[in-house]
């Protein structure tokens, strides 16, 4: 039996990858990427690696194997994940994996805003297939807003659409760690786990934790949906990317990511980790910040 994860020389794949690695062999993981030259560093760690694409069903075929627990994660293609995703589970079926784990959104059928509608499609896909299944509804990554803040200190100010909508976010690494504790432990089987952060924040409660953390005075921008839209074209977000965004907004305005069930922390054994952490090792990694990389 092999731990396989699709997606591996992506940000998540990645942060698995090193979280089994501390609770297995390498030689039991097998990595998947398109392009095996970007997971050079995993081969010389002694993962395996093979090429594989969501977007090419033939790459797909080998590549799991009878008894394989396989960390499927989601495709980042929107309009065609769902063709891929079956693609997948098709592959992952025909092989006789034990498990496929596959990384949703949270609250799964409550989720309304328009980038759940391909998960919900693909999550109903899974279940049809008969395969061994657990389903982790992942809440926002930190890093979806801590990724931002060299343009939040440029601009002077934290811009959305959210409203005053709660986020229930946790760290990437905390998502990493969850999923390699499942493909790594057992009773996982036909499992759902909602996974959000312990505590969630508003807009204006993140834009308070900057200001505090920088020392200035960085407000919460509120725009109307079409507004914040423009303004991500403008800056050079395409302009379905920009739709998407703003309409997940508008589920966090609604209350869609504030969920805190506590399966995130239960897996883990340890609170998630705060938000406040994540801003400040963000901040940690400017190169223009005081302390940040030279």
């Amino acid at each position: 039996m092999n731990i396989v994860v699709t997606g591996a020389t992506g940000a998540l794949g990645r942060l698995v990858v090193e979280e089994l690695l501390k609770r297995t062999a390498p030689g039991d993981i097998v990595a998947l990427a398109r392009d095996r030259a970007k997971a050079a560093d995993l081969a010389a760690l002694g993962v395996r690696i093979e090429a594989a694409d969501y977007g090419r069903p033939e790459t797909l075929s080998g590549v799991f194997a009878a008894g394989d627990r396989v960390l499927f994660i989601s495709g980042n293609e929107a309009g065609q994940r769902l063709t891929q995703h079956r693609a997948v589970i098709d592959a992952a079926r025909e092989a006789g994996v034990a498990l496929l784990a596959y990384t949703s959104v949270l609250g799964g059928p409550t989720a309304t805003f328009s980038l759940a509608e391909e998960h919900l499609a693909t999550e109903q896909a899974l279940l049809a297939s008969g395969v061994p299944y657990c389903l982790l509804r992942n809440g926002w990554y930190h890093e979806n807003y801590t990724g931002a803040l060299a343009t939040t200190l440029r601009t002077g100010a934290v811009v959305g659409s959210a409203g005053g909508g709660r986020v229930a976010s946790a760290a990437r690494r905390d998502y990493a760690e969850a999923a390699a504790v499942v493909l790594t432990g057992s009773g996982h089987e036909n499992a759902v786990y909602e996974l959000s952060g312990d505590t969630a924040w508003t807009m204006a409660e993140y834009a308070a934790e900057v200001s505090r953390q920088t020392g200035r005075r960085i407000p919460y921008t509120d725009l109307p949906q079409e507004r914040y839209v423009a303004l991500m074209v403008e800056a050079g977000v395409p302009a379905l990317g920009a739709q998407l965004l703003a309409d997940a907004d508008a589920g966090v305005a609604r209350g869609e990511l504030a969920a805190t069930p506590g399966d995130l922390s239960r897996l883990l054994g340890r609170p998630t980790t705060p938000i406040a952490e994540s801003i400040a090792e963000a901040l940690r990694r400017l190169p223009s910040w005081p302390g940040g990389p030279s």
